[in-house]
């Protein structure tokens, strides 16, 4: 699908594939991921006119064009729940954080200020630059919102989304009611606390 020239703020959002680098240990694993992770990117923008985005290796960049912010971010999270649902059928957990800011498509992404601060260059930077160093650091399967550039908006709107520290909001894209958050992060968090404990019997086990 053709990417359309954008020059505005709006929210970008930068995903990618949780794990890469571990199935790019057998050629055939990597290439059935990211298969799978550019046919439903392609199936689901088609869906969403407001929506345009591209993909490289195991990363994609989504953005949203038109209408107020509060109608740019519930799109761009409708696409991000769906992309992520589509992956998670096949085993595959995604990151992405999403960010408020400058962005600029000519046929290339350009951001301004570069010459004076590139990590606040634009929110493609802002969102790249989270999703890869950000801290806390972004679990296999979450999806997050930076406030740095954050517009006025009230967040509970949206639902399922809760504020993640100082610098974040998450966002559930997994849970279908408010209820369900609190269960779904104690169950996550279990899951490094038997993690852990893995760890401590293959180390007593030699």
């Amino acid at each position: 699908m053709p990417i359309d020239n954008y020059n505005d703020n709006t929210f970008v959002a930068f995903t990618d594939i949780s794990g890469f680098k571990e199935l790019m240990k057998n050629d055939t694993d990597a290439l059935k991921a990211i298969k799978r992770f550019y046919q439903s990117g392609y199936n689901i923008l088609s869906e969403i006119a407001n929506v345009q985005g591209f993909f490289v290796s195991d990363a994609g960049v989504l953005f949203a064009r038109n209408g107020t912010n509060e109608e740019k971010l519930r799109d761009l999270l409708i696409v991000v729940k769906d992309i992520n649902r589509k992956m998670l059928q096949r085993n595959y957990m995604l990151t992405t954080s999403i960010a408020y800011g400058y962005f600029n498509y000519q046929d290339k992404i350009e951001f301004n200020g570069i010459e004076k601060n590139p990590i606040y260059g634009g929110a493609y930077v802002h969102a790249f630059l989270d999703n890869e160093n950000g801290t806390p650091k972004l679990q296999p399967g979450q999806c997050r919102i930076c406030k740095e550039h954050l517009p006025e908006m009230n967040m509970a709107e949206f639902g399922m989304i809760r504020e993640m520290g100082r610098k974040h909001y998450q966002y559930f894209w997994n849970v279908e009611t408010e209820d369900d958050i609190e269960n779904f992060e104690k169950n996550y968090k279990n899951t490094y606390s038997l993690k852990y404990a893995g760890m401590l019997k293959a180390l007593r086990n030699g």
